[in-house]
């Protein structure tokens, strides 16, 4: 929203400018600035999701029962927005894919530190997916 109000705003002080309205343009741009920096400070104290693509990989004879693997990604702070399954190498490995959520950097290093610990998981990988 902010960037769509920039362009505008541009345009409008560009206009300005190109009538002669010098003091205008000086008046618009301050204001314009100040606008921008008050959003800027708001933006950053509200929480955001930051979303991780997660994949699991377990021996298929010793897979972690869904239920568990959700409850492991809740108690660690993330919510699983969405997930799939796969079987590879001729069906000897089952690995879950899956899209998290959640407001803290901090809990997907508790998820991976916990991942680590738990010796039915061969592989695991956490990783932000960006904007």
């Amino acid at each position: 929203l902010t960037t769509a109000a920039s362009i505008w705003i541009t345009a409008a002080i560009g206009i300005l400018a190109g009538i002669g309205f010098y003091t205008a343009v000086a008046v618009v741009t301050m204001l314009t600035l100040a606008t921008l920096s008050v959003y800027r400070l708001i933006e950053r104290r509200i929480p955001m999701l930051i979303y991780f693509q997660h994949s699991m990989r377990f021996l298929r004879k010793a897979t972690m029962p869904e239920p568990k693997v959700r409850d492991l990604v809740i108690r660690h702070g993330g919510t699983i927005v969405n997930m799939g399954y796969h079987v590879t190498d001729e069906g000897k490995y089952f690995e879950y894919n899956m899209i998290i959520s959640t407001r803290s950097q901090a809990s997907m290093e508790r998820l991976s530190q916990a991942l680590a610990e738990e010796d039915s998981v061969i592989e695991y990988r956490i990783s932000p997916t960006g904007e």
